[in-house]
């Protein structure tokens, strides 16, 4: 049995980007750019310790997605892919995730480097990257053959508005 999972905003993401259209598509595209993020009040207790992290998850809401689809043209493709094999914001559970580089924790606000996000998003949670743990030995891209030029070079366009 499967619940109805309701997820309430812990904040709101602030970045240099207020339209869709030419956004970059990953952190990769947005390497030097800061932003932050807010976090509201009753949450502030919950970054205890976080500054001692070089880079965060930010999981956040895609709220100005485009209607959910389960086949999609990717950004960095021409081929039509299932959605699941991609990270097209037009998902069944519109969530975003994005590692960026922790710059600095001031109360509430958190300044972050590397950031990929529409500003006013919602952000849904934070958690520590740590290599250890989510940085596998070996890895494979499958379809996905661009190169770090192009990948930072690429920006967004209309097919997930």
């Amino acid at each position: 049995m499967v619940d109805d999972v309701t997820l309430k905003p812990i904040g709101i993401i602030h970045s240099p980007f207020h339209e869709l259209k030419g956004m970059p598509i990953q952190p990769k595209g947005a390497a030097d750019t800061l932003g932050t993020l807010e976090l509201f009040e009753e949450y502030a207790d919950g970054l205890k310790d976080l500054d001692g992290f070089s880079h965060i998850y930010v999981i956040f809401h895609l709220h100005q997605a485009g209607p959910s689809r389960l086949m999609v043209t990717p950004f960095m493709d021409t081929v039509e892919r299932g959605v699941f094999a991609t990270r097209s914001p037009s998902r069944p559970n519109p969530i975003g995730l994005s590692v960026v580089e922790l710059v600095a924790v001031d109360g509430c606000r958190l300044t972050v480097r590397g950031i990929d996000i529409l500003d006013g998003t919602p952000l849904l949670d934070i958690k520590p990257y740590i290599e250890k743990f989510d940085h596998p030995a070996q890895s494979r891209a499958g379809w996905m053959q661009a190169s770090e030029t192009e990948i930072r070079q690429k920006r967004s366009d209309e097919r997930f508005i």
